[in-house]
C-alpha cells in the first residue's frame, strides 16, 4: 500500500527524540515536509509556515503538529480546512472547546483527527487495564515527579497560561489512569503550587474518586532532581499492581511481569495509521478535562519564585 505522506508542523525536541524516529521507522508514512520557524529535519523539505507549507503544492495527506498548545488550534483548523488528516501531540489543544471545534470541522471534512495520549501506549498500560477488569481497584496512588530544568530547558510557553506547567507531564499520568481505571473518576480535591513569578504550577495534589468510591491520589511536582519518578501504585482487594517509569516497568504482588517491545511512539503511528485508513478519529479529551478541573477546582498557594 502506498505510503502517507506526512508533514510535520512544529519542530522541537519531541519531533527530533521521538516522531521523527518513529516515522522513520513506519512504513506506512513517508515525512515529505516540515513547518517550523527556527528547525528543520535534514533531508526533508521544510517551510517557515503551515500556511506556506499547504501553499507550496507538496503532497500532503496527513499533518502531525507538534508547536505548543497555545498555538495548536490555528494551525489544526487550517489543516482540517485543506482536507488534511491531523495529528495532535499532546495535550491536543489549549482548552476543551478548542479541542470540541476541531472534532466537529474533521467530521465536517470527512479527515481523521486524533489526539494522542502517547503514555497509553507504554507498554504495561494494556496489560493493567486488563488486570483491573477482573481485580477491581480500591485505592490508585500516582506519584509524577521530575526536573522541569531537564526536560524543559528554556521553554518559556510552559508557564504561561495554556502551557499547563506541570500538568505538563502530569497529564500523561492521567492519560494512563483515565485508561486503565474500569470507573470514570471525578476531582473531588486539589492543590495548585504556584510559583510567584510564573502563572503555571509548578506542583498539584490531586484527590479523586469514581461512582464505586475508589480512592485515585496524585502527586505532581517539577521540583525533584537525580532520579526521576513516574509511579503508579494500585491496590486491589487481592494484588499490588505496580507501574514503573511511565508504564514500562511493571511489578503485581511483587513480582516483574514481561511486556511488549513496542515503543510509545511507533504504537501511536500505528494507530494514527489504522484511523487514517478506516476514515475514523480518535478524539478523547479525559485527561485534559481533569486539569481544567483542577485548575477551577483547586486551591493556589504561591510558592517561590522559579528561577
Amino acid at each position: 500500500m502506498t505510503p502517507i505522506q506526512l508533514a510535520i508542523a512544529g519542530v522541537g525536541k519531541i519531533v527530533y527524540d521521538q516522531h521523527a524516529p518513529a516515522i522513520a521507522g513506519n512504513a506506512d508514512f513517508k515525512l515529505v515536509a516540515t513547518a517550523s520557524r527556527n528547525h528543520r529535519i535534514e533531508g526533508v523539505t521544510a517551510y517557515k509556515s503551515m500556511t506556506e507549507m499547504l501553499g507550496s503544492g507538496t503532497a500532503i495527506e496527513a499533518i502531525s503538529l507538534c508547536m505548543p498548545p497555545q498555538y495548536r488550534y490555528e494551525a489544526a483548523r487550517e489543516a482540517l480546512e485543506a482536507g488534511k488528516h491531523v495529528f495532535l501531540e499532546k495535550p491536543p489543544g489549549a482548552t476543551l472547546s478548542e479541542v470540541e471545534s476541531l472534532k466537529q470541522l474533521a467530521a465536517k471534512k470527512g479527515v481523521t483527527l486524533f489526539a494522542s495520549w502517547h503514555s497509553r501506549h507504554a507498554p504495561a498500560v494494556q496489560v493493567v487495564k486488563r488486570h483491573l477488569q477482573e481485580h477491581a481497584p480500591r485505592q490508585v496512588k500516582v506519584i509524577w515527579r521530575e526536573d522541569v530544568r531537564h526536560w524543559h530547558p528554556d521553554q518559556e510557553w510552559i508557564w504561561q497560561p495554556g502551557g499547563l506547567g506541570v500538568f505538563d507531564p502530569g497529564i500523561n499520568a492521567l492519560s494512563i489512569v483515565t485508561e486503565i481505571l474500569p470507573q470514570a473518576m471525578f476531582l473531588k480535591q486539589a492543590t495548585l503550587e504556584v510559583p510567584s513569578n510564573r502563572q503555571t504550577p509548578i506542583a498539584a495534589r490531586l484527590g479523586f474518586t469514581d461512582a464505586l468510591g475508589t480512592d485515585v491520589q496524585a502527586d505532581f511536582d517539577w521540583r525533584q532532581t537525580g532520579e526521576q519518578t513516574w509511579d503508579i501504585v494500585i491496590e486491589t482487594d487481592s494484588t499490588r499492581v505496580h507501574l514503573k517509569k511511565g508504564g514500562h516497568e511493571l511489578w503485581i504482588n511483587d513480582a516483574p511481569c514481561e511486556l511488549p517491545v513496542e515503543g510509545e511512539y511507533p504504537s501511536l503511528y500505528a494507530h494514527f495509521c489504522k484511523l487514517v485508513r478506516s476514515g475514523s478519529s480518535d478524539v478523547d479529551v479525559a485527561p485534559l478535562r481533569h486539569v481544567a478541573d483542577a485548575f477551577m477546582l483547586g486551591e493556589h498557594v504561591v510558592t517561590d519564585a522559579f528561577v
